[in-house]
């Protein structure tokens, strides 16, 4: 067993670049995970309808607007396959983060194992050690495109686990976890009598032939399995802090009295922008999309140019780099980066502390700036 460590150091090295960052100009960055473009108009539109109707003014029901439980359900059903109950199984949530740390809160008892793929977005983490439980990594390879491997879970199931962690598409080695590996993994949950938490908030960002698939739709699924997911990323609404959960009944009551001790409420005016997002016209996501895969595309290119390698990104908008071709770490290599082409990325190590000689990038810029960051990562790498 996998335990992980402390990530204060991981969190130094990610304050410190970006110190860095802050105090020069002309940089750009490839390190945070927020999307370049404006939230779709009519999607703000209706927010700003709703405030001048006065539907903002109070707490909503601190379950979600009914308005936006039913649209959630509704888009569940259409996308993604799974058939729910938006009155005792959906809860908005104050964003994807907020939704992932009360599930934790409310599924865990102290000495509880959750199985946790490697590499993975810190705040799993750190949820996870505020409930008392232990996170076991589950390690996943660049050879296979960091595909989860369901022997490697079943190897890592002991009488003390309570649940596995998906994360498809992954942040930060975008891999989609193939239909195949999550049959298995399913029959897994099934025979342990385990819990699923799935989180799918990059779910419409998939390339290259890969197929997302939800794990709570395939039979004797929907009573153990929890999905996340929300409008970040889908809708470049980072700033509005807007998710939603769906889990079995029971365990809703739970995580609902947490959410409402937590902050009562997601914002009125999120939830209303949130019913226009899932309701309207769906091309901004089409278009997101298309030039997500241009720009994943044209860093591949440069990537592969410098000697480095990486697992085929099938999904969300990063790639998981490795750039132990240059004989410096991670670290070390952002930092250079940094001060000599003046572009911020993130070393590994700030997805687990088994990634030293990786750095994610994101493709959140415009095509033109990005194009630019290419050159400088071109220039300080490998020369020309």
């Amino acid at each position: 067993m996998t335990v992980v460590v402390s990530s204060k150091d991981v969190i130094d090295e990610r304050d410190h670049l970006l110190t860095l960052a802050q105090g020069m100009s002309g940089v750009i960055s490839m390190g945070l995970g927020d999307p370049d473009f404006a939230t779709p108009p009519h999607i703000v539109a209706a927010a700003k309808g709703a405030i001048a109707a006065g539907r903002c003014d109070r707490y909503t029901d601190p379950r979600g607007l009914p308005e936006l439980r039913r649209a959630i359900a509704a888009k569940l059903a259409r996308d993604n396959g799974i058939v729910t109950d938006p009155e005792t199984e959906i809860t908005v949530t104050t964003g994807g983060q907020e939704g992932l740390y009360i599930v934790i809160q409310a599924l865990l008892d102290p000495g509880d194992e959750i199985l946790v793929p490697d590499p993975r977005y810190s705040s799993y983490d750190a949820a996870i050690r505020r409930a008392g439980g232990v996170p076991v990594l589950v390690p996943t390879r660049e050879e296979e495109a960091f595909n989860l491997d369901p022997a490697a879970v079943a190897a890592r199931i002991t009488p003390r686990t309570k649940a596995i962690l998906l994360v498809t598409p992954a942040n930060p080695s975008a891999s989609v976890v193939s239909p195949a590996s999550l049959r298995r993994i399913a029959e897994l949950a099934i025979a342990h009598d385990l819990v699923v938490i799935s989180d799918e908030i990059y779910e419409k960002f998939v390339y290259d032939g890969a197929e997302h698939l939800s794990i709570g739709s395939l039979p004797g699924m929907r009573g153990r399995t929890i999905t996340l997911n929300g409008f970040s990323k889908t809708y470049a609404m980072t700033g509005w802090r807007l998710g939603y959960l769906v889990a079995p009944p029971e365990l809703t009551k739970a995580i609902r009295a947490l959410k409402e001790t937590v902050s009562i409420c997601a914002p009125a005016v999120s939830q209303w922008a949130g019913v226009a997002a899932l309701e309207g016209p769906q091309d901004c996501v089409r278009v997101f999309h298309a030039a997500y895969d241009e720009r994943r595309r044209a860093l591949m290119r440069v990537l592969t140019d410098c000697g480095f390698t990486y697992g085929h990104p099938y999904g969300a908008f990063y790639i998981f780099a490795n750039t132990a071709s240059t004989g410096l770490p991670a670290f070390e290599l952002a930092q250079r980066l940094l001060l000599e082409g003046k572009v911020l990325v993130f070393p590994g190590t700030g997805f687990g502390e088994n990634w030293s000689n990786y750095l994610r990038f994101s493709l959140l810029q415009p095509t033109e700036v990005l194009y630019e960051a290419t050159d400088r990562l071109r220039r300080v790498v490998c020369g020309g």
